[in-house]
């Protein structure tokens, strides 16, 4: 009886296996997961032989899985055994290879690969084009230090140009030259008419130019009326 008692005392008083503690490199879907017989279930309140679940008070950190990267783990998991899944929780190794084996982690590093080789060769293809850039850029500058200055220069000359045009034939200035057109064919009629008064001409030249001009004093007068006219209104 006592052999017995001291016996099952003895039992109670074993150790109990150590849980496994896992490193801060595991996700904290997996480092935080205890030993049992058994994988747990996740969300249940039970305890194992081992020491109570803690699986139930970790945030669910695969809410943002898709169910297809899901399965895929869960496909390669489901065959381990305990073993295997206990070296998966304290060998970094082990679960490191496990990572790279997961087929959407392979593809994410695909593509990773893919983006880094496109982008280094674009970044050589840009090195190779570095002279022809400097060789335009020096283009550039030359053309912009004395050719452009050129260029400006006329136009500037041509805008001149422009403004005395539009100035010139602008409605104001051709009335002022009708104007001026009427006022210098009057002064040479009122010429002519004194040199037929002081004898400096004869009669028949005189009225021969005389009307000629004083028929084109009244035309450039109607003009300058139209023109005047037209202008106010």
């Amino acid at each position: 009886m006592f052999k017995n008692f001291w016996g099952s005392q003895e039992q109670q008083n074993q150790p109990r296996p150590q849980e496994i503690t896992t490193d801060s490199w595991y996700p904290p879907s997996v480092g935080s997961s205890p030993s049992s017989s058994r994988p747990a279930t996740p969300g249940a309140n039970t305890s194992t032989g081992f020491g109570p679940s803690r699986i139930s008070d970790r945030p669910n950190t695969l809410s943002n899985v898709s169910p297809s990267e899901a399965a895929s783990i869960i496909a390669v998991l489901k065959d381990k055994s305990v073993d295997e899944l206990r070296k998966l929780l304290s060998d970094k190794e082990a679960y490191q290879n496990l990572l790279l084996s997961v087929e959407p982690v392979k593809t994410q590093n695909r593509v990773r690969d893919e983006l880094r080789n496109e982008t280094v060769q674009l970044a050589r293809e840009n090195l190779e084009k570095e002279p022809r850039i400097m060789e335009l850029r020096n283009q550039c500058r030359i053309i912009r230090t004395t050719e452009l200055a050129t260029a400006q220069e006329n136009l500037h000359e041509l805008e001149r140009k422009k403004e005395d045009t539009l100035k010139y034939y602008s409605p104001s200035s051709l009335v002022y030259r009708l104007q001026d057109a009427m006022n210098k064919t009057d002064e040479e009629s009122e010429a002519l008419h004194r040199q037929l008064l002081d004898g400096e001409i004869d009669l028949s030249a005189f009225l021969q130019k005389y009307k000629k001009m004083r028929y084109t004093y009244h035309k450039r007068a109607l003009t300058h009326l139209a023109a005047k006219t037209s202008v106010t209104n």
